[in-house]
């Protein structure tokens, strides 16, 4: 028997905000003190790129010729200072996000489910006082684990079952199929998906969605 959804599952970076010049400001402000590891800043196209992916993946790719010990030091430099820049500064939030989640809140439980590092899914719900939109949150810089993987443990945490996974990218959508609950795909964020379940243009168009979907 088909019936309601209990939870919704959030990506963070293409799907609730826009951090990117943010984040890339503040790498390239290592980046300028690292010339042996990189010469030239990181570009915006670059780092876009790199959204979704695991921590180690854009460490590789951004830092090409380095040794997995230098990616290390060079990913924990950018992310520490990115974290506290974004902590009191905050990002570009989606049109009508909190009120939406908000909303959401109403009906469902929510998490966040990330490939960033620890403290990031924190910055941003300190940035914009959305603490009493999340139920729980959990990302990859937590446990190394990867978001497939993650999905369904925040969902056995939680006590979970039905759920969805909304995100921007192809593997926001493997990270559904992998926890085996439907996608839907934020299609103003980031990145391309390859057979979405749901298909969203605006952040505010989820409450009705969501109210149609039966699992």
């Amino acid at each position: 028997m088909l019936t309601k959804v209990e939870a919704i599952l959030f990506d963070l970076d293409g799907t609730m905000w826009d951090a990117l010049e943010a984040i890339r400001l503040t790498w390239n402000q290592v980046v300028a003190n690292h010339s042996e590891c990189r010469k030239e800043p990181i570009s915006a196209k670059e780092l876009a790129g790199c959204l979704g992916l695991p921590m180690t993946e854009i460490a590789g790719r951004l830092f090409p010729g380095t040794t997995p010990a230098q990616q290390a030091s060079l990913m924990d430099e950018c992310c520490e200072l990115e974290n506290a820049y974004l902590r009191k500064h905050g990002a570009v939030l989606y049109p009508e996000l909190e009120e939406t989640l908000l909303a959401l809140k109403k009906e469902y439980k929510l998490f966040v489910v990330s490939n960033c590092q620890r403290g990031y899914i924190e910055s941003f719900i300190e940035a914009h006082r959305l603490s009493a939109c999340f139920d729980d949150i959990e990302c990859w810089g937590n446990n190394q684990l990867p978001k497939g993987e993650n999905n369904k443990l925040i969902m056995k945490r939680n006590h979970v079952t039905k759920a969805v996974y909304v995100g921007d990218t192809a593997g926001d959508e493997e990270s559904a199929r992998v926890a085996g609950i439907p996608f839907v795909f934020a299609a103003y964020g980031f990145g391309k998906a390859v057979s979405p379940d749901y298909t969203i243009r605006r952040f505010s168009e989820l409450p009705r969605l969501m109210a149609e979907i039966l699992v």
